[in-house]
């Protein structure tokens, strides 16, 4: 079986160590495994079809995405769905889709206008985030009406969050199937790039890990976790994510790419298909 693995250009250039442990557990296996990233191809989208048996979407760009979408409609089989991926890179999809199956999360506002939402910035602090935004990028604070008519006007619409107090650190909940891990790590624009330190999974966290999963339709997954006062809050979504930090990922996720390549796991049952 030959799988294809749609990545990201990294900086510095070289091939994320959980993917090339991934690789060579797979190619020990049997699989035909290789890498593409769409930023450094040229392709007919017109001509698009799918060449391989499974493909492993791991970037997040749009062109990616949008690739991805083409081979959905052709029939491809992707890991993960791409209905799924599509709705998870959405915040404002996601964060129905997160409420409506009780998964905590912070209250939330959408709209292209941050002055608009002055009246909620005197009740308490804003963050705001791009809808599509990722790793952190253009995520904005306001502390009070002031703030927001100091931003200037975005480019694209903005999921807007009542900040979350938390004790200073986020946690990273990581998911693979059934298993659910955790790190903890301030949050900084690369805490992406450090590993943070493991922790033990508590049944609560575990519990609202695995119903997001459900919500979204992932089975290869990261959330990211305020521990409030009154109990975690998930702030954040993402598709397979780095799994930094967590002993012994790339075994787990191997087998559990072999077993979504082999029709050992169905998320058919994810909910209904969004297309973006």
């Amino acid at each position: 079986m030959r799988i294809c693995f749609l990545t990201v250009r990294r900086v510095p250039p070289v091939e994320s160590p959980l993917l090339v442990e991934v690789y060579r557990i797979l190619e020990s296996g049997g699989f035909e495994v290789e890498s593409s990233i769409a930023e450094e191809r040229v392709t007919r989208p017109d001509l698009l079809r799918p060449e391989h048996d499974l493909y492993v979407l791991k970037s997040h760009t749009e062109l990616s995405l949008s690739l991805a979408g083409i081979l959905h409609g052709e029939g491809a089989l992707i890991l993960s769905p791409y209905p799924a991926c599509a709705t998870a890179q959405n915040k404002i999809i996601t964060s129905r889709r997160l409420r409506a199956a009780g998964v905590p999360i912070p209250d939330c506002w959408v709209t292209g206008r941050p002055a608009q939402m002055g009246r909620a910035a005197q009740e308490r602090p804003l963050i705001l985030k791009p809808y599509l935004g990722h790793r952190g990028e253009g995520i904005m604070r306001a502390e009070s009406p002031d703030d927001l008519l100091a931003m200037p006007e975005p480019g694209s619409p903005l999921l807007i969050q009542h900040y979350v107090l938390g004790p200073g650190e986020d946690l990273k909940v990581y998911v693979v199937g059934e298993e659910v891990f955790a790190v903890r790590k301030p949050f900084s624009g690369d805490s992406f790039t450090r590993a943070g330190r493991p922790c033990p999974v508590s049944d609560e966290v575990r519990r609202i890990a695995l119903d997001a999963g459900r919500a979204l339709g992932l089975g290869l997954y990261g959330l990211d976790v305020i521990e409030a006062p009154a109990g975690p809050v998930v702030v954040d979504v993402n598709y397979f994510p780095g799994y930094k930090g967590v002993a012994g990922a790339a075994p787990l996720v191997a087998a559990y790419v072999e077993a979504y390549a082999r029709g050992e796991v169905d998320l058919s049952a994810h909910p209904r298909e969004t297309v973006i």
